[in-house]
């Protein structure tokens, strides 16, 4: 699941495709995305619980600016999703910290959400970042530490 529209969530649902997932856009403000075709076969939904979250679902949030961000990472801890992660700089404490307490979500479940995301290739560009973030799934997925370390 990619959530929230944006260049980097672009980048990620044309990549996902090729490399095995099954995306899904998940776009919570009603107002963006109704009647834009999606090009690359991917699907989207306003609701993040009626994209069907299970124990073996990676979300991906692509914005830490939306004031969801508390609500759609506690409905992806409720619903034990496999992975969460969340763009950002890691030099900074991330605001879904913050806007999870407020919501009363318990620090280890707090500790469960990943940020930053992907692998550290310096990666800039929306493509960039969708690039280091597939490959830091594609990498937990199969219990690998990622990077040239065999």
């Amino acid at each position: 699941m990619v959530v929230f529209e944006s260049p980097v969530a672009e980048a990620l649902l044309r990549m996902a495709v090729e490399v095995g997932f099954h995306a899904v856009l998940v776009e919570p403000d009603e107002t963006k995305l109704l009647g834009t075709p999606r090009p690359h076969g991917d699907s989207f939904v306003h609701d993040l619980t009626a994209a069907g979250l299970n124990e073996h679902t990676d979300v991906v949030l692509t914005d830490h600016h939306r004031p969801e961000i508390g609500a759609v990472l506690q409905a992806a801890l409720q619903a034990e999703t496999r992975w969460i992660g969340i763009v950002g700089n890691p030099r900074h404490e991330g605001p879904h910290v913050e806007a999870l307490q407020a919501l009363g979500v318990r620090p280890e479940e707090i500790a469960r959400v990943h940020r930053p995301i992907g692998l550290n290739i310096g990666s800039r560009t929306p493509a960039e970042i969708a690039v280091a973030t597939l490959a830091g799934l594609i990498a937990d997925r199969n219990d690998r530490p990622g990077g040239f370390d065999f």
